[in-house]
């Protein structure tokens, strides 16, 4: 496997990606069209955590494109700059667009799966399929009062971030917020200090923790055009074929939340669920190997 580092200029920001390429593309008379997937990540975490999918994908002949979300380097946040899910996926279709010609699948985690959905809704026949890992499609979030009281206790670090201590306090105590977060959200996971390594290295400069939490402000900042844009486009149909995955044991969004919110009639193409059984929210580290399985499954189906 051969990687490397592109650099993607968008709103006057540096936007990075870690690019994975299998055999085929740089090998002598390498054809360079194998079918590409994009992976997403979230809060509070990096590319790295795709690791080990990311090697399996390229084993089975896909190009992986694993983007840092826009704030989560040094050199794409500027005060001014906008960091919010709605705008993360327009940067999706930015990525996208350096990949003209080939099928591009695109899987999405905690913040890289809203980014996803907005990406699809802005503009759905750019993308081949669609997987969200740890969140649930939104177009029928009512449908969720029942469990919405036991999820606004697990939501309460959303408010947390609304303060502005709170990129502070996310590194604090050697960064004991971040770890605190892990461990809730993935009880049953034991993680290592070279899965969480690389985030306390993003979170250690304050900048980077500025922007991550800019991203829950930008949910109810609703005098904003990007604000209401995120609310308008959970609403619309996803017109690609969907995967969603959840771990059983998510200590941040609960997997009952899936099929309560799932309606079909939202996706034309069709959507398939699947819950991973002593799995927390970072599913793609946790069980990497039950992941590639599925999600190679779903790019396959296609």
């Amino acid at each position: 496997m051969m990687s490397n580092t592109q650099i993607l200029q968008r709103d006057q920001l540096d936007l990075s990606a870690l690019v994975d390429y299998p055999e085929i593309e740089y090998a002598p008379g390498g054809i360079g069209n194998s079918p590409v997937a994009m992976l997403v990540h979230g809060f509070p975490d990096t590319p790295h955590s795709w690791g080990k999918v990311a090697q399996g994908l390229v084993q089975a002949g896909y190009t992986v494109v694993r983007p840092w979300l826009r704030g989560y380097t040094p050199a794409s946040v500027k005060h001014g700059a906008s960091y919010d899910p709605y705008t993360a996926g327009l940067d999706l279709l930015a990525w996208r667009d350096m990949f003209a010609g080939r099928k591009v699948h695109l899987v999405g985690h905690d913040w890289g799966a809203v980014a996803a959905m907005a990406a699809v809704a802005t503009q759905a026949n750019a993308w081949e399929t669609l997987s969200l890992l740890a969140i649930p499609p939104f177009q029928r979030v009512e449908r969720a009062w029942r469990l919405l009281p036991r999820q606004m206790v697990m939501s309460q670090y959303m408010l947390e971030m609304q303060a502005a201590s709170a990129p502070v306090k996310l590194a604090a105590n050697q960064f004991g917020r971040v770890r605190a977060l892990w461990s809730s959200w993935s009880p049953g996971w034991k993680f290592t200090n070279s899965d969480i390594d690389p985030v306390l290295e993003a979170f250690s400069n304050p900048k980077v923790a500025w922007a991550a939490t800019r991203y829950y402000r930008s949910l109810f900042t609703l005098h904003r055009v990007a604000t209401r844009s995120i609310y308008a486009s959970s609403r619309k149909p996803l017109n690609v074929p969907t995967l969603a995955m959840a771990g059983q044991d998510d200590g941040c969004m609960q997997a009952a939340l899936l099929n309560v919110m799932i309606e079909p009639t939202c996706f034309p193409r069709g959507i398939r669920s699947e819950i991973l059984s002593n799995c927390g929210h970072f599913l793609h580290a946790e069980q990497p190997d039950a992941v590639l399985s599925k999600l190679l499954a779903h790019f396959d189906a296609q």
